[in-house]
C-alpha cells in the first residue's frame, strides 16, 4: 500500500528536521510506541501496542533512519512483527521552507501480512491513513508547543 501526505508545521525547517529525526520525539508521536532503544547509529529497536479491527497485539521491530540530507530529507525504514502479523515499510520525508514554516511531504510504501492482511485492504488503508495523520498532528504539536 502506498500513502502520501503533506503537512504544514509552524516551525523552521532546521527545527522540524531535528525533531523528525529525534527518537525521543518519534516515540512520543507514534501511537502505541512503548519503547525505542538505540541499537546502532540511526537504528532503533521498537515495541508498539496496536489494535486494528479487533486484532490487538504487541509488535517488536526496528526503525532505521537513512539517506539523511539535513535539513531537506531522509528515509525512515521500519519492520515489525507480532502475533497478528507483520508490517514492513519505507517512508521518504521531504522538508520544504514555506514562509517561516515547514511543509513536510511524506511518501510511504507499506506491506502487511498475516492475520492483519486478512481483514481487508480498505480497512488497513483507512487505519494506516489515520495513524499517519495522527502522527503528524501530534508531531506538529510537539514541535510547536514543545509538549
Amino acid at each position: 500500500m502506498k500513502f502520501a501526505g503533506t503537512y504544514e508545521i509552524a516551525a523552521p525547517r532546521e527545527t522540524v528536521f531535528g525533531a523528525i529525526t529525534d527518537p525521543a520525539v518519534l516515540q512520543r508521536c507514534i501511537e502505541g510506541c512503548e519503547k525505542m532503544v538505540k541499537t546502532a547509529d540511526d537504528t532503533y529497536e521498537t515495541q508498539l501496542k496496536l489494535g486494528l479491527a479487533g486484532l490487538k497485539g504487541t509488535y517488536t521491530g526496528k526503525v532505521q533512519l537513512s539517506d539523511q540530507q539535513p535539513p531537506e530529507s531522509y528515509t525512515l525504514k521500519l519492520e515489525g512483527k507480532g502475533a497478528p502479523g507483520f508490517v514492513k515499510g519505507t517512508a521518504r520525508m521531504r522538508l520544504v521552507d514555506k514562509n517561516g514554516k515547514t511543509e513536510l511531504l511524506c511518501e510511504a510504501d507499506v506491506q502487511v501480512g498475516g492475520m492483519i492482511a486478512a481483514i481487508g485492504s480498505r480497512l488497513i488503508e483507512a487505519a494506516g491513513r489515520k495513524m499517519m495523520d495522527g502522527f503528524f498532528r501530534k508531531f506538529g504539536e510537539v514541535v510547536v508547543l514543545g509538549s
